[in-house]
């Protein structure tokens, strides 16, 4: 059988496989393997590009994307508190003007306990520190070393010297340092405001902001922006969780063996907590030095074992069985996205890479398995108590729509969480 065009062609092993566009001329003697790569690599390039402009954008607005950051982070933690109170109808905006006052007196509260705990303890710390180094000279002074008071002095005057060689560069950087402190006030001024304004209409916001988007994708940003921010608000809540009961477990600690500024060593704890890994290590350094410093080595030592006590209950105990339900992150993930953070953008990356990443897993493998088309969590309207309905009725011009579509939501969220309550119940009878 003579060999026809179509085969002539198939044997020259041009033709383009499943899925890849025709080739002609030179570009169809590159192999698909190449080609493959190339069409890979050129669209991942573009990705990165994009990215990278993002972040670069982001970094120059820092005064006001991490407060916004950080507000998102505590409108997770606070909106419960606004929940009950509405519940129990109070206004959105008194409930949430009332969470925002409670929580900045609660912090400036545990401020002020935290200085006068500070100013107490400095005299005997600083007692203690003294003798130390008194001690320490004697000690060296008799080695092959020979370290001794005059070395000390020479230091010292070493040390003068150069700060006043290097006095402009001082006065430089105490401007500075007053320039930062007037961008960390704005910063506490646009948190208060933004936590407030997510508070009260933070559903409202994220709807105006998904009727920005093509009506065909609405559906999905809406259902994957939701499941992201359940992601985000219950790492948030589970790591203000973890972060207690360690700042509690070493405080107390500490308070028991004698330690000096027990009280702000567990108020670095509980801050530190919040940056998983490096923050657990560095804080347990401080309080081990502390102890160190104020009443020796046996107590260091015993200050030491109370913080790998707490660490390991934390990483064995509360990790798999807190966090473990909250964000399904491995914990090389989670190490990583650290690192990463803290080398791109310092403390502030360390602090939010861990919640962005759970963000993404959760927005990427919903997207992914196309979640959306069934979920029925999905709403296109605030969700409103019965009070507020009639409330906002009488205020608007509400369409007869409008309103069965805000009394649907409230039923068919109050059976979710019926069922979900009966769930719980069932599993914990099991």
């Amino acid at each position: 059988m003579a060999p026809t065009a179509h085969s002539d062609q198939r044997s020259t092993g041009t033709e383009p496989g499943p899925g890849l566009p025709p080739v002609q001329g030179e570009a169809a003697q590159v192999p698909v393997p190449v080609r493959v790569t190339a069409a890979w690599s050129w669209r991942l390039i573009v990705v990165l590009a994009a990215v990278g402009a993002l972040g670069y954008l982001l970094s120059t607005l820092t005064v006001v994307v991490i407060p916004v950051l950080i507000a998102g982070l505590l409108a997770g933690l606070l909106f419960p508190v606004v929940v009950w109170a509405r519940r129990h109808r109070v206004p959105a905006g008194a409930a949430a003007g009332a969470t925002v006052l409670g929580l900045v007196g609660f912090v400036i509260g545990l401020l002020v306990l935290a200085g006068r705990q500070i100013v107490l303890g400095f005299t005997e710390l600083s007692d203690s520190v003294v003798v130390g180094t008194r001690q320490l000279l004697d000690q060296l002074e008799g080695t092959p070393l020979g370290f001794g008071a005059e070395e000390l002095e020479a230091w010292i005057n070493d040390f003068g010297a150069t700060v006043q060689d290097n006095s402009q560069a001082l006065l430089d950087g105490a401007l500075s340092a007053g320039a930062t402190a007037g961008h960390v006030l704005t910063g506490i001024v646009i948190l208060l405001f933004t936590l407030l304004f997510l508070l009260t209409d933070g559903e409202r916001i994220w709807l105006f902001l998904v009727r920005l988007f093509p009506m065909p994708v609405r559906r999905a940003v809406n259902g994957a922006g939701r499941h992201g921010w359940v992601a985000l608000v219950q790492y948030a809540r589970a790591q203000g969780l973890v972060a207690v009961i360690d700042a509690v477990g070493i405080g107390v600690g500490a308070a028991l063996l004698g330690v000096p500024l027990a009280l702000p060593i567990g108020i670095l704890v509980f801050l530190g907590a919040f940056i998983p890994i490096v923050g657990a290590v560095v804080t347990g350094a401080v309080a081990v030095l502390v102890a160190l410093v104020a009443n020796g080595t046996t107590n260091a030592l015993l200050m030491l074992g109370v913080v790998l006590l707490v660490q390991q209950v934390e990483s064995n105990v509360l990790q798999p069985l807190i966090l473990g339900k909250a964000v399904s992150l491995h914990p090389l993930a989670v190490f990583l996205a650290v690192a990463t953070g803290t080398i791109l953008y310092g403390v502030t990356g360390a602090l939010f890479a861990v919640p962005l990443l759970a963000l993404l897993n959760t927005v990427v493998r919903y997207l992914s398995a196309g979640a959306w088309r069934t979920d029925e969590q999905i709403a296109s309207t605030p969700y409103y108590y019965p009070w507020e309905i009639r409330r906002h009725a009488r205020r608007h011009q509400i369409t007869r729509e409008q309103l069965r579509a805000q009394l649907e939501r409230f039923h068919r969220t109050r059976t979710h969480e019926r069922r979900k309550a009966h769930q719980r119940d069932h599993d914990a009878e099991q």
